[in-house]
């Protein structure tokens, strides 16, 4: 597995976050008298009520969906951290990638001084052994 599909949970959380701050700035205009929402151009009538209901609808049908790839990703990473062998490089993975810690909270909870620097180290080579 590569880095990139390792990280695809991860960013999939970040898109749906992003997602849901959309979602609460649209539904906090299609309640305002004078709605005024950023990131859209004005020609595209979205200051209509009908059209911020339909946006929101829209918005929600993604959310949904982005969710439901979330869980498929937690599966698969899941399965693949389970199938390392080693220990530590196990926990490595299930804090980086599942957790979606940075590399310093890894450390924090791995423990034993381990530093930052060496688990993403191990992480990183594991990661090319097993592509090269």
């Amino acid at each position: 597995m590569t880095l990139k599909e390792l990280s695809s949970l991860y960013q999939l959380n970040r898109e749906i976050e992003q997602d849901k701050l959309r979602l609460a700035e649209l539904e906090a205009a299609a309640t305002s008298t004078s709605p005024h929402i950023t990131g859209l151009p004005h020609a595209s009538g979205i200051s209509d009520k009908t059209s911020l209901a339909v946006e929101i609808g829209y918005l929600r049908d993604l959310i949904a969906n982005k969710i439901d790839r979330t869980y498929c990703e937690y599966k698969r990473l899941i399965a693949y951290v389970d199938s390392i062998d080693d220990s530590l490089t196990r926990q490595i993975f299930m804090y980086r990638f599942v957790n979606g810690y940075n590399w310093v909270q890894v450390a924090m909870h791995i423990g034993g001084g381990n530093t930052p620097k060496c688990l993403s180290n191990i992480c990183y080579r594991y990661i090319d052994k097993r592509i090269a």
